[in-house]
């Protein structure tokens, strides 16, 4: 469970900001098949009604297993949603990724 976020069923009403997906026409938006997006987007950019929102759409482990999906997330966003979600660091796309491409040693 969220911890921060654990009383997001009281929020039935919460939505995404638009904003966040500005480059998408919302009126004929796939919440469904574009989830990596939202997510991402979220994650990165989200305030507490975005995350209630999702959390409402997706579920706590439909957002785990976006999260394991997810190709990229910086470092900061990485940590917090592993604590967050109680993911292993391990099990996520973005950090195996990381993993296989290390940073020269002296940059």
């Amino acid at each position: 469970m969220p911890m921060y976020f654990e009383k997001y069923k009281e929020h039935p009403d919460a939505k995404i900001n638009p904003s966040l997906l500005w480059e998408y026409d919302m009126e004929h938006f796939d919440f469904q098949k574009m989830g990596n997006v939202v997510v991402q987007r979220v994650i990165e950019r989200g305030w507490p009604d975005d995350w209630y929102a999702a959390l409402n759409i997706y579920g706590e482990n439909g957002m785990k297993t976006i999260i394991k999906s997810l190709p990229y997330l910086n470092d900061k966003d990485m940590n917090f949603v592993s604590v967050l979600f109680e993911i292993p660091l391990s099990e996520m796309k973005c950090y195996e990724k990381k993993q296989s491409h290390p940073k020269h040693w002296n940059s």
